[in-house]
């Protein structure tokens, strides 16, 4: 982890049709939920927000406090205009510090460019980019790391098998335990492709045969079966309380109007 993000919100009393005004003067709505706790409107700086965002994304604790109440939390969804890009609304999920919870991680190649692969010409596609983990709040990694300096040739390739985990941190497994008993013929997480070794011409034809562009190297990983467009991913799947209720805050608002 790195260092501890915190942000301070202001409970909101404006809302309904009237967070149109809240947002014009530079303030972001948003709502704090969670187990055993009622939903709290609250508002922050627009600035303030974008800042802490682009840190913390959504799989990275965030201390809260509100007034005299302090929670720790995950950024779960954030709305933005679809024209424009603003924010529109933020949900944070509070968790808490002794219960485990389940985020959605970026993982990196480390040794990008030093490999024996890349030395003599060939590339080394990335199919994988992010995973799901269970931890502690606190004990998130900001990524998992996997190196792809020992890669060599063609059709070699890193799984996250290969990544080293940190302590207390572990892979989520949504195959484990289903389908055949036998073990061999089992799926597990640790067996999915992360990156491979690709020959630049054989790159090129299987680019073209998927109909992408030579450049767009994720049509390749998707055609390979190695790939999931994360960013398709809807946001309410995202981390910060995976599986959990979110209440909508168009009830929330209404039920504050009323």
């Amino acid at each position: 982890m790195g260092d501890k993000l915190s942000l301070k919100l202001d409970e909101r009393t404006v809302h309904g049709k009237k967070v149109a005004k809240l947002r014009h003067e530079g303030f972001v709505p948003a709502v704090v939920y969670g187990p055993g706790i009622d939903p709290v409107s609250v508002q922050v700086e627009d600035r303030v927000f974008t800042k802490l965002y682009r840190q913390a994304g959504t799989y990275t604790p965030v201390h809260l406090t509100i007034g005299s109440k302090k929670r720790i939390a995950m950024i779960k969804d954030v709305d933005r205009d679809p024209v424009r890009g603003t924010v529109r609304h933020v949900s944070f999920h509070a968790v808490k510090a002794n219960e485990p919870v389940v985020a959605e991680v970026p993982i990196h190649l480390m040794g990008e460019g030093e490999s024996e692969a890349e030395k003599s010409g060939l590339v080394i596609l990335q199919a994988l980019d992010k995973i799901e983990v269970k931890a502690l709040p606190m004990d998130l990694p900001e990524a998992i790391e996997i190196s792809i300096v020992g890669l060599k040739e063609a059709g070699e390739k890193v799984t996250l098998g290969d990544a080293t985990l940190p302590e207390g941190v572990e892979f989520i497994d949504h195959d484990s335990g289903h389908g055949d008993d036998d073990e061999e013929e089992k799926s597990h997480v640790t067996d999915l492709m992360v990156a491979s070794v690709w020959e630049p011409a054989a790159l090129q034809a299987a680019n073209e045969s998927a109909a992408g562009d030579a450049t767009d190297v994720s049509d390749v990983a998707s055609d390979n079966g190695e790939d999931t467009d994360q960013n398709s991913q809807a946001p309410e799947s995202m981390p910060g309380g995976k599986g959990q209720n979110e209440p909508k805050q168009s009830n929330v608002d209404a039920a504050k109007a009323d």
